[in-house]
């Protein structure tokens, strides 16, 4: 359990470095965006799905 809070508190700094060097983190190519007059809908479908397989590929490593 340690050891998985240690990797998701530096995952969420790494996150963090990249947001403030200025990469474009849930903002990818393919993400939907629908603005209509003073509304915004916004939907990361494309964020969803990069998150989900890097955390995939996360998990897998943890359980050998």
């Amino acid at each position: 359990m340690a050891r998985l809070l240690i990797v998701l508190g530096l995952g969420i700094a790494a996150i963090g470095v990249l947001i403030h060097l200025g990469v474009p983190i849930g903002r990818l190519p393919g993400d939907i965006v629908v603005r209509r007059g003073n509304s915004t809908f916004y939907f990361p479908i494309v964020t969803c799905i990069a998150v989900s397989l890097l955390l995939t590929l996360v998990m897998a490593l943890f359980k050998r």
